[in-house]
């Protein structure tokens, strides 16, 4: 069938639709609405039955029509004809509807050769999913089509042109087509019942919200037992499990639209799995822009073992074939399992710098892992994030929408990697990953609250060097000792001197360095215990102390200990709230109790500290 005819039997059905929905929606179900709010059971009953052939007519053929175009979202028919009709009238006109169009998309396929764009766009994902349920054992058409059912995001059109096309009987692919959608609808109709009975006996909304939510856990509780036990129990464990696929579908749909994804994978191209991933890393959702980028292959991560240490998470972290790590803490455990994941053909990402940038510039990289990433014996894939920083740093609350630029900036081969030595490699990576989003903007900021919150990083006046005098005001940074006004244009960058915000913290960093000697910075602190399970401990309260010797903590209970900087790499935080560190396998949090400003202040101090007794040691 010509690509034009295609078109226009898309465009009619498409105008059908919407002229009958429209119908619907003016005719039966606004004024059935109506009748329920005012209590008129009897005038609700005469309408449903002055309108009905033509009402159940009307379901039917939008429910067949959206299938046929694929892209209208069936739901909205459902849930409608939920709120119109008995509970087991509206399951039976949505499944005739689905079936109807099943049969049109069978004989539009099978008979004329019809090719809908719309399931092109949809055949890629719909290859993945059977690709991952079929890697390991074979499966037929029909349970496929049923896996296929059971997954959310798919219509139920692209799903019935994937069956068209795989030479399976008229009467068997309806009747899979008939049942397998049973699920989905009765879910729908449901919401639209108890939608009803909101409107009409004046449920309180938030209970119509908690039905609806149970109604969608308890069906995803029931589609993920199902697929996880029959169809990809083999990929447990791996990139390729269902609960990685979820849990990245929700992220996508939770920040597809925050954000717009430039992607540049052209030094990808013909590169075949598995090859590690070295990131730097700008923003907390860096994991999602590089699985994004790396969208024809299902990488694992390698992740702050805190976040996925709650039991509950911790299962299903497992079950997606993440890799914890407890930052800036040697381990064994977490090298063998980036061998065994490499070794099984996936890829890997790491963040070498371990910590999220501060001013929008490289943090050093600590764990330098040139001798590692060489017995890996993969090609080492070196990827960079710009524009990501400024869209939401540290310091502020909220998300500007950016454009975040991804590609990648250099591929060392295997081979490349062995000829250098471990710290060739390390300044390679390094050099290669290094950034400053301050140095080369991407984006243009055309709001007015750009410096709100920026006095919880920059905490000391680059200018006078006053403690806790600078405020973020609109768009100027504000020191309330000597009066200077930073003001920060559209590009993040300041009018004067300091430009960047990267240089207004070297300044600080230039007055913290003067006291480094004599440095002993005390702070009365609420704590917070992690085991390395991840639960919940205790709570705290002490007394922390940072000095050139080392990080003290005294506690008022039983957990004080100290420790010096031969072991002491960083103390990571967040700004005006908390500062943090391992000791053995429990994980710190510090609250101080005066002032949370100073938090970025031990973070700083701590890394100057670290950087003095290197260079003292010829580390």
């Amino acid at each position: 069938m010509k690509k034009r005819t295609q078109r226009i039997i898309i465009f009619v059905s498409l105008i059908t639709v919407i002229t009958l929905f429209a119908f619907f929606l003016k005719d039966i179900l606004v004024p059935y609405i109506r009748m329920e709010i005012h209590n008129d059971l009897d005038g609700a009953k005469e309408l449903l039955v002055s309108k009905g052939v033509l009402g159940f007519m009307t379901v039917v053929l939008v429910e067949a029509l959206q299938m046929v175009v694929i892209f209208i979202p069936a739901e909205f028919i459902q849930i409608s004809s939920g709120m119109s009709y008995p509970f087991y009238i509206a399951i039976l006109l949505c499944d005739v509807g689905i079936c109807l169009g099943a049969t049109i998309i069978y004989v539009l396929v099978r008979v004329f050769g019809f090719d809908n764009e719309q399931f092109d766009k949809k055949e890629q994902m719909i290859d993945r999913l059977t690709a991952a349920a079929t890697a390991k054992k074979h499966r037929g058409t029909v349970l496929m089509l049923y896996f296929l059912f059971i997954m959310p995001f798919i219509p139920f059109g692209a799903i019935c042109y994937y069956g068209s096309r795989r030479g399976l009987r008229y009467g068997r692919y309806l009747l899979t087509v008939a049942t397998g959608v049973i699920p989905s609808i009765v879910t729908s109709n449901l919401m639209g019942a108890a939608t009803k009975y909101f409107i009409g006996n004046a449920l309180p909304l938030p209970l119509l919200i908690l039905i609806i939510a149970l109604l969608s856990v308890l069906l995803f509780v029931i589609l993920f037992v199902f697929l996880d036990r029959f169809f990809l129990k083999e990929n447990d464990g791996t990139p390729d499990s269902i609960v990685y696929a979820a849990f990245f579908r929700l992220v996508n749909l939770l920040r597809r639209k925050k954000q717009r994804l430039i992607l540049d994978d052209t030094g990808l191209k013909g590169r075949k799995a598995p090859y590690l991933v070295l990131c730097n890393h700008e923003s907390f959702f860096d994991f999602y822009y590089v699985r994004q980028f790396l969208r024809d292959v299902n990488p694992a991560f390698v992740v702050n073992r805190h976040y996925v240490s709650i039991p509950v998470v911790r299962t299903l972290a497992r079950k997606s074939g993440f890799i914890p790590k407890r930052m800036f803490h040697k381990d064994i455990v977490t090298p063998v399992k980036i061998l065994r994941t490499l070794r099984s053909g996936y890829p890997v990402v790491i963040f070498p710098e371990a910590r999220l940038s501060v001013t929008g510039r490289s943090y050093p990289i600590l764990d330098r892992g040139g001798a590692f990433y060489q017995k890996l014996g993969v090609d080492l894939v070196l990827i960079k994030i710009n524009g990501a920083y400024f869209a939401k740093p540290k310091w502020r609350s909220r998300f500007y929408r950016s454009d975040i630029r991804v590609g990648v900036e250099r591929v060392i081969t295997a081979e490349e990697a062995r000829a250098m030595t471990p710290a060739e490699l390390d300044d390679l990576i390094a050099a290669t990953l290094r950034y400053d989003d301050a140095v080369d903007p991407i984006n243009t900021y055309r709001q007015t609250d750009l410096a709100e919150g920026l006095e919880n990083l920059l905490y000391r006046c680059a200018d006078c060097g006053a403690l806790y005098a600078t405020k973020g005001v609109k768009n100027e940074l504000v020191c309330s000792a000597c009066g200077a006004a930073h003001r920060l244009n559209g590009n993040y960058r300041f009018d004067g001197e300091p430009e960047t915000i990267g240089a207004y913290y070297d300044r600080i960093k230039e007055w913290e360095r003067k006291e480094l000697d004599h440095l002993k910075l005390e702070a009365p602190v609420d704590a917070v215990y992690f085991s390395d399970t991840g639960r919940f401990r205790t709570k705290d309260s002490g007394v922390c102390t940072l000095t050139k010797d080392g990080f003290t903590y005294r506690s008022d209970g039983d957990q004080s200990f100290s420790v010096g900087f031969d072991v002491l790499e960083a103390l990571p935080f967040s700004c005006a709230a908390e500062f943090e560190t391992y000791r053995q396998n429990t994980l710190f949090y510090f609250y101080p109790k005066e002032n949370p400003r100073q938090a970025a202040r031990w973070a700083l101090l701590a890394d100057l500290l670290k950087e003095k007794y290197d260079a003292e040691k010829g580390l």
